[in-house]
């Protein structure tokens, strides 16, 4: 039987506005240490121990296996990379994923960064990733239907020829990391269910210089372009709210 989609109350979003808080203030704390000759692994341990000194959880460690608190996807690598003793290089970019419980409720963000000086191309992509997502965001208002909030991001980054990878979506969250409904990058306007208050979505565009289509490495875990072209990741996690949506994350 499916889940069905968990309209919180004020008292849930509030709980997880604190636990967006707490999520930015580490996100903040990480990405200051992203230069080159950092390693992954670096920015790992101090997102593990900045969560668990704040009295939360972090919510990627050991879910379904995975064995970090940091989701770092270099390049080519679009989401899901595991943390490593690689070290970051001038002219990478690094997507990095975190989430945490606090108080029962878990929240969710990704940001692409720049290591230092980045091409013109790059530059353009992490431009283009983000402001695909807040075209999204700007979307989630009461009655909305959910297609048109996953065509705001297809609609604009597709416009600048990138590829919306359609394998992994967006979604729910709340008690869970993962909750109905799904919430993809792509999709048909005033399509699926309207939104209401009280309703809150992580939303998340992985966007590539190339195609969409995507691989995943023998690890099991790292998903990658398929044509080895660059990839962007932004999220935040919003709730919608009768005065239009707040991002519990920024």
């Amino acid at each position: 039987m499916a889940k069905r989609i968990e309209i919180k109350s004020p008292a849930d979003i509030q709980k997880m506005r604190v636990a967006g808080k707490l999520l930015r203030e580490v996100f903040n704390e990480v990405s200051s240490m992203v230069a080159p000759g950092v390693t992954t692994a670096d920015l790992d341990r101090k997102a593990r121990s900045l969560i668990e000194s704040a009295g939360a959880r972090p919510a990627f460690l050991g879910y379904h296996g995975f064995p970090a608190t940091l989701c770092t996807s270099v390049n080519e690598e679009v989401v899901h990379g595991i943390p490593s003793n690689r070290k970051l290089l001038d002219g990478d970019i690094v997507s990095v994923d975190c989430g945490l419980v606090l108080d029962g409720f878990y929240s969710d963000t990704a940001t692409t960064f720049a290591v230092g000086e980045i091409s013109a191309e790059a530059r353009k992509l992490l431009k283009i990733t983000e402001q695909s997502l807040y075209k999204a965001i700007e979307k989630m208002t009461v009655g909305t239907r959910i297609g048109t909030v996953s065509h705001a991001v297809q609609d604009y980054a597709e416009a600048e020829g990138y590829g919306v990878v359609r394998e992994y979506t967006g979604h729910g969250i709340g008690r869970s990391m993962h909750e109905p409904p799904q919430v993809p990058n792509f999709g048909h306007p005033d399509t699926g269910f309207r939104l209401q208050a009280g309703l809150v979505i992580a939303i998340e565009p992985m966007i590539n210089i190339g195609s969409w289509h995507t691989e995943t490495l023998e690890d099991e875990w790292t998903v990658v372009t398929a044509d080895g072209s660059l990839s962007a990741h932004f999220e935040h996690t919003i709730a919608v709210t009768e005065d239009g949506p707040f991002i519990l994350t920024d």
